[in-house]
């Protein structure tokens, strides 16, 4: 077997199963997690919230939320392996000023407790 030949056979093969990949993949909802920041983003938007109430005086619920999904992680002011839940400062822009959100991060909620502008 000449080298197009099994060049042509495995082009085939790859094409059909990306076609297979992509039929059992779609409606589903998968998402490409991998770097640390995406990780504790994606585990602390898939729990429920707990609002204080300095923060809720500020905003709603709605615009809170987004701002942390939008938002980024400051790793050097987090104490992500404190006990019995990890605190993330979480950075974000609303209107073009920066705001500082305090998350605690715990098993089965998330804790919003502060708030600010920078």
């Amino acid at each position: 077997m000449k080298l197009m030949q099994r060049l042509g056979y495995y082009l085939g093969g790859f094409a059909l199963g990306l076609i297979i990949l992509a039929f059992f993949l779609s409606g589903k909802r998968t998402s490409c997690a991998y770097g640390p920041e995406a990780r504790v983003l994606k585990n602390i938007n898939s729990k429920p919230f707990k609002y204080s109430n300095a923060v809720l005086k500020e905003y709603d619920t709605t615009t809170v939320k987004s701002l942390i999904e939008k938002g980024d992680v400051n790793f050097s002011k987090s104490t992500p392996r404190q006990e019995p839940c990890g605190i993330y400062l979480i950075e974000s822009k609303i209107e073009d000023k920066e705001i500082e959100i305090v998350v605690e991060n715990c098993d089965s909620l998330v804790k919003i407790n502060n708030l600010s502008f920078k």
